[in-house]
């Protein structure tokens, strides 16, 4: 194991991005040439800049259909005393739209990756979406190629064994560079703040106690600009926060609750909340997970991870708005002490939580800190949390589960999530629900009583904390770690983030 301090250190630097004239050639050693189905190999914006012999290996590949421009189709050539042409598949153009240039964005940089290419120059108006300006499709590009450049090298013997693409080259039309390179700042700003979320979320529970998120969110703060009190037992204890205390007694770790304040707004405007669910670790408590659902528990702070980052990225953009982070860190483990099934906990806004199920503590944790969040007298509260298996049984493990009582709320960040990258989907918060979570003994219990709807009805337990503003849940379970054909590094995904920032910065 590394030492705590040497933890989120990059280990090598950020992937370096060049805005270019697309009508001056650029030195670079490696190029990649897009096309749909239907191009033409003289289509491609770079064949201009081939050499004679280059034109006539990508002629023969289309001639001889071992390129056809198919979704996913990969070729690539050496160039003579030069680096390698890439050509990259886009399959079929009246298909092409946003969510098939995230991938593209991505895909361009997982094949260099592989190649071991360092630098490539992408024709960056070949992944056009009609709906984008040229700023937009520059953040994107940026934003998925380092995406898809990150892995998490920090407890390997050898760090140098992973293999980075050094610098992106985007070539675009005069009239469109200082756009693009806006778009471009924006897209790093983002995508850096998503590998912080990464590593936060990669870091064994072993080592990601409570305790290291805290400091690692005050050192984050010092770096990128915005303030942060750690609330310890004591003040825990203090403020009265008896449901965060019910799920942190059975481990040895302190809780700790983390407040960030950002303000770019006007001085008495109110805030945006962002809350994030900071279980570093869940054995399920008494209630034990299974083995293998017990594998990625060190990724139950994930909904943490987004809120810190995307604090990280607000703070660096300046945004006109003022936003305060919270994050409930603790562990769940079923020490002697912890809390059990039938245990009735009074949580900070008074009302009482009957526990029937110790592995539902993420939705307990968050009732102190949605009743915290009234003290900001809020614009608008989001929570972020890994919540639950049902959620990926409906859902499946590409998008968030969004829920709202609120239907303009809804339709808005439905919106945000196609826009940002981070996708969610509604599910319904009918009033009829509410009694699925009525306690027997307490006022509220954490599970439903059927059984069924889970992810519904862990929302609606959320929701009788949230009532006194406007709130809506994002159930992130689903995609807090990647899955085959995102073309990024196994591990934590970094959901949220683009989400959250994308929200800040429509409002």
């Amino acid at each position: 194991m590394y030492s705590l301090s040497s933890l989120l250190i990059r280990l090598v630097a950020y992937m370096k991005f060049i805005v270019k004239d697309i009508k001056a050639k650029v030195k670079t050693e490696s190029l990649i040439l897009t096309y749909f189905t239907k191009d033409k190999p003289t289509s491609q914006l770079f064949w201009k800049w081939l050499k004679q012999n280059e034109k006539k290996q990508v002629a023969r590949l289309f001639a001889q259909h071992e390129f056809s421009g198919k979704e996913g189709d990969v070729k690539v050539l050496l160039r003579v005393g030069m680096g390698k042409l890439i050509l990259l598949g886009l399959g079929n153009k009246s298909k092409w739209n946003l969510r098939k240039a995230v991938l593209a964005a991505r895909h361009m940089v997982a094949v260099a990756k592989s190649e071991k290419i360092k630098q490539l120059t992408v024709p960056m108006e070949a992944l056009a979406v009609p709906e984008l300006s040229s700023e937009r499709l520059g953040q994107l590009i940026a934003e998925n190629a380092l995406m898809a450049d990150y892995e998490f090298l920090h407890y390997k013997q050898k760090p140098d064994n992973g293999f980075f693409v050094k610098e992106l080259v985007l070539a675009a039309s005069k009239e469109k560079i200082k756009a693009v390179s806006d778009g471009v700042r924006l897209g790093q700003i983002i995508g850096e703040q998503i590998h912080l979320a990464r590593d936060l979320g990669n870091i064994p529970g072993g080592e990601m106690t409570p305790q290291l998120l805290a400091n690692k969110t005050v050192e984050f703060g010092k770096k990128f600009g915005f303030k942060v009190k750690v609330l310890g037992l004591t003040d825990i204890k203090k403020t009265k926060m008896g449901a965060i205390l019910g799920v942190a007694n059975g481990s040895a770790e302190d809780p700790k609750f983390i407040v960030m304040e950002y303000y770019g707004g006007h001085k008495n405007e109110a805030p945006y909340v962002l809350v994030g669910k900071g279980v570093t670790f869940d054995t399920g408590g008494l209630n034990l997970k299974p083995e293998k659902g017990m594998n990625d528990m060190h990724l139950d702070m994930s909904g943490g991870a987004a809120v810190i980052a995307a604090l990280g990225a607000i703070s660096q953009l300046k945004l006109l708005v003022n936003v305060v982070g919270l994050v409930p860190a603790v562990e769940n483990m079923p020490g002697s002490a912890g809390y059990r099934p039938g245990d009735l906990l009074k949580s900070l806004s008074g009302k009482t939580i009957e526990v029937l199920n110790t592995d539902a503590e993420g939705r307990i944790i968050l009732a102190d800190a949605l009743t915290y969040a009234e003290r900001f007298k809020p614009k608008l509260v989001i929570d972020v949390a890994t919540l639950t298996g049902a959620c990926m049984v409906a859902l499946g493990l590409k998008i968030s589960g969004l829920m709202t009582p609120d239907a303009l709320l809804q339709q808005k960040l439905q919106a945000i999530g196609e826009v940002s990258g981070d996708y969610v989907w509604p599910l319904p918060m009918w009033e009829e629900y509410e009694e699925e979570i009525r306690g027997t003994f307490g006022d509220v219990q954490n599970i439903g009583k059927s059984g069924y709807a889970g992810a519904i009805t862990g929302a609606m337990f959320l929701w009788q904390f949230a009532k006194k503003y406007k709130w809506a849940h994002l159930d992130i379970a689903g995609p807090m770690k990647t899955v085959e054909g995102q073309y990024l590094a196994k591990g934590a995904s970094g959901v949220g983030v683009r989400f959250l920032v994308e929200l800040l910065r429509s409002y």
